[in-house]
């Protein structure tokens, strides 16, 4: 039992704000558009995207889990950083009390970013996460920002 943190910094070929618009205001419309064979859809099932919206993810029958919720902690359009905490997870959340998340796109270049996710694990009473766990959910979000990079890279005008 315990937390388990962990941290990550990569770089993109696109600006911080379009990241960031992408990736966290805009996300619910395009990851089931660019990711369709893993993710059904988004959808806000509490607020408008603000702090304290809840998103749910809804996922293929390809994926393992079926659903997860996460709720908008913090989110500065200013600074480009977002907060949230994954509240459920069918069946992530059986091991797991939280999972908080804090990602922030800071610039790099010309037109690139720093892309820089830190994540929180607090396990259950009498649970022990395996780094492989954590590992697997960590390339699949980086997957998902290339993903929508490399989108960004194709349609120069999307999110500008």
């Amino acid at each position: 039992m315990g937390i388990t943190r962990y941290h990550h910094t990569f770089r993109a070929q696109v600006t911080p704000a379009r990241m960031f618009k992408a990736l966290i205001l805009d996300s619910h419309n395009l990851c089931p558009k660019l990711m369709f064979s893993s993710i059904k859809n988004i959808e806000f099932i509490e607020g408008d995207g603000e702090v304290g919206s809840v998103k749910q993810v809804n996922f293929t029958e390809a994926s393992p889990l079926r659903y997860m919720k996460h709720r908008i902690d913090a989110l500065d359009k200013d600074k480009l950083t977002c907060k949230y905490t994954l509240i459920e997870a069918e069946p992530l959340m059986e091991k797991l009390e939280y999972v908080t998340y804090e990602v922030k796109f800071e610039p790099f270049g010309f037109t690139g970013c720093i892309c820089k996710l830190s994540s929180e694990y607090k396990a259950k009473e009498g649970i022990e996460i395996k780094e492989a766990d954590i590992e697997h959910g960590k390339d699949r979000a980086i997957g998902m920002y290339e993903v929508v990079e490399a989108y960004l890279m194709a349609h120069p005008h999307a999110y500008a």
